[in-house]
């Protein structure tokens, strides 16, 4: 089943983020190999795809796991939860319907 991780930033998270960045992609592109990521990326803070040092305010990862158990798991061993990026993380059910 797909479960989405909704994340909210903590205020100013933007050097947070770019210090464990590489390890937060490596987790993405594992679940990507193994055919499991639906879609993943960061909430922009400006109604831009780029919005430089305004930085993100959060981030969404919707892919399979085999329980909602091991997607709050994967989600609590984020390195941008270990790197205090995340204020609060959330994980819930999710049924695609369409693309």
């Amino acid at each position: 089943m797909f479960y989405a991780i909704i994340a909210n930033d903590v205020a100013d998270s933007l050097e947070r983020r770019k210090q464990a960045r590489a390890a937060h992609l490596e987790r993405l592109e594992a679940l990507k190999s193994e055919g499991r990521l639906l879609m993943a990326g960061p909430f922009p803070a400006e109604d831009t795809t780029e919005p430089g040092e305004a930085g993100f305010t959060g981030s969404l990862v919707v892919a399979e796991f085999e329980s909602l158990t091991a997607a709050q798991a994967w989600a609590d061993a984020d390195p941008y939860v270990e790197a205090g990026v995340y204020e609060k993380v959330t994980v819930r059910p999710f049924k695609p319907v369409l693309p």
